[in-house]
């Protein structure tokens, strides 16, 4: 009951805070400079009359709230309008899109999961030289923007070397060639967050490793390895699993330079354009989704926390 009580507390609260940035995303479009009309005429000189018309046929001439609540009853119809730029609906934009960033991010995550996790652990047991590799190898990770990474492994992989492509997304030669054109943006896109992830999980390790139930287990002759993997590295998981939030949301906003650096062609890309263009319907039903899944991943996060260490309580992180 407990469960099911935060659960639907939760989710209300993610309803209520969606909302809330759905009118923060609308109204930021509103008042940025520009006028999208401008932009529907190409650059072209109109007449007053033409101007208004334009206004008219997209409601630009409309009150602001008038706008909001039309665009927020679509949305919950599932209906985000039509795209500005490409004269179509933006959900068969995001429809083509979103698979190829979607991609793009599962394959940073599982490179952060699986190097970060695995350095920090390394750099935590084994000490000495191998940690200060570790620490040395992780700063450089952390001080490397991603667009900065994306023109290195670019120059030096796909130029230099010719090993990946240096552009696109292979999208139309199947499920392989996606994932051959999608690594060196994907490594550019975890480069970071590998560093930091490995940082957190070396530091955690590292306190687990002074508890004083370690140090009981070592007092009973259990062998290392699994003192390690049953004591220091599963009570290590639990500030790990916090930093999921943040681990996605970089990846999200990330995805925007990395997309454009190596034309990816994904929803990141679509949002630094429309962003340029002033596609007001594209921008904002790209940030409603970006926000949706990071809040979706904390969600998920907060669930997974009490499994993970049984000290933790429901809705405990939260409440921090």
């Amino acid at each position: 009951m407990n469960f099911l009580r935060f659960a639907v507390r939760r989710l209300l609260e993610m309803a209520v805070t969606l909302l809330g940035a759905s009118f923060v995303v609308f109204g930021a479009m509103y008042l940025a400079p520009g006028n999208p009309a401008s932009f529907l005429l190409g650059g072209r000189s109109a007449s007053p009359a033409a101007l208004e018309a334009i206004e008219k046929q997209y409601h630009l001439d409309d009150p602001f709230f008038a706008q909001y609540f039309r665009w927020l009853g679509n949305v919950l119809q599932g209906d985000f309008g039509r795209s500005l730029q490409y004269r179509t609906d933006v959900s068969e934009l995001l429809a083509s899109r979103l698979p190829t960033t979607m991609l793009l991010v599962g394959m940073a995550l599982l490179i952060v999961v699986v190097l970060g996790l695995a350095l920090g652990r390394f750099g935590a047991v084994r000490g000495g030289a191998a940690d200060t590799t570790v620490l040395v190898g992780t700063t450089f990770a952390i001080g490397t923007p991603s667009f900065v990474a994306a023109i290195l492994l670019q120059g030096l992989f796909a130029v230099q070397l010719g090993w990946f492509p240096s552009s696109g997304s292979g999208s139309g030669e199947g499920f392989g060639s996606m994932v051959w054109h999608l690594t060196l943006p994907a490594v550019a896109l975890a480069l970071y967050l590998v560093g930091l992830l490995a940082r957190v999980t070396r530091s955690a390790m590292l306190e687990a490793m002074e508890g004083e139930h370690v140090a009981v287990a070592r007092s009973r002759g259990v062998p290392e390895r699994h003192i390690i993997r049953r004591h220091v590295f599963r009570n290590a998981l639990g500030p790990v699993l916090t930093t999921a939030g943040l681990i996605v949301s970089t990846l999200l906003v990330c995805t925007v330079l990395v997309e454009s650096a190596f034309s990816v062609g994904g929803i990141g890309q679509l949002l630094e354009r429309a962003a340029t263009t002033k596609d007001f319907p594209t921008v904002q039903a790209i940030s409603l989704i970006i926000i949706g899944i990071f809040m979706t991943v904390n969600f998920v996060v907060d669930l997974l926390l009490p499994l993970v260490d049984p000290r933790i309580t429901l809705g405990a992180r939260s409440k921090a």
